[in-house]
């Protein structure tokens, strides 16, 4: 009969491994490794696409035709994930918090001088003239010292949307933010993208008028792929 010598009559018909067809053990599990790489580096691809072409856009297509007011800072900074952030009570804050925002940054003692208070005034109604997109912006005021804020300074912070406000070693905070050639780091205002780059400094002194532009051409930039992420502090 065709087909007659597919199984052996010698073994028991009610034997359950006489009809088992083997196959390889190895095989499924690595195909399945090599698609689960390959889904993996595409899916990485299609997050950092947008961003690379909104800087690129930025930083390279166009560099002759626009004319920038603060510098750019190039290669940007990255974060540092061991920054050691304190909230103004004394607890540890994880640096990679600071994320998702584009961050308007201050940095000054807990005194703050008039300079200071020139800055935190000014990056307040910088964020203010973004309109509809201000809420991708954070303001935020690194203290580099253990002063105590002076009450009034303390009270406009928390007015409206509330500023994030963090204390952090000034040796600590260099390893990041710098500031121009004869400048003192509390002279500018920074600019932080949401991947936690440094990638502006302000001149000094600052013209709102003129940064206000720098920040409209960046968040037209990048809004294919940022949108309002954590909560301000």
């Amino acid at each position: 009969m065709s087909g007659s010598n597919s199984f052996d009559p010698a073994v028991p018909a009610h034997d359950p491994l006489a009809m088992t067809v083997h196959t390889p053990a190895v095989t499924l599990p690595d195909a399945q490794r090599k698609r689960g790489r390959a889904t993996m580096l595409l899916v990485l691809l299609a997050c950092l696409a947008p961003v690379a072409a909104s800087y690129f856009l930025y930083f390279v297509v166009r560099p002759q035709t626009r004319s920038n007011y603060a510098e750019l800072i190039q290669p940007t900074r990255g974060l540092p994930a061991d920054l050691p952030l304190r909230s103004l009570g004394g607890q540890p804050v994880p640096a990679g918090s600071l994320k998702n925002q584009w961050l308007m940054i201050v940095v000054a003692g807990g005194d703050c001088d008039s300079r200071c208070e020139a800055l935190l005034y000014d990056q307040r109604q910088l964020r203010e003239m973004m309109g509809r997109e201000k809420d991708r912006i954070d303001r935020v005021w690194l203290v580099v010292d253990d002063a105590p804020l002076r009450p009034p300074i303390a009270q406009a912070m928390q007015a409206g949307v509330p500023a994030t406000v963090l204390r952090v070693p000034r040796e600590a905070l260099t390893d990041w933010l710098q500031p121009a050639p004869g400048q003192a780091l509390e002279s500018h205002l920074y600019l932080v993208d949401p991947m936690g780059e440094w990638m502006m400094r302000t001149p000094v002194p600052l013209a709102p008028e003129k940064f206000k532009k720098d920040l409209e051409r960046l968040l037209r930039a990048s809004a294919f792929w940022d949108r309002p992420g954590r909560e301000p502090r």
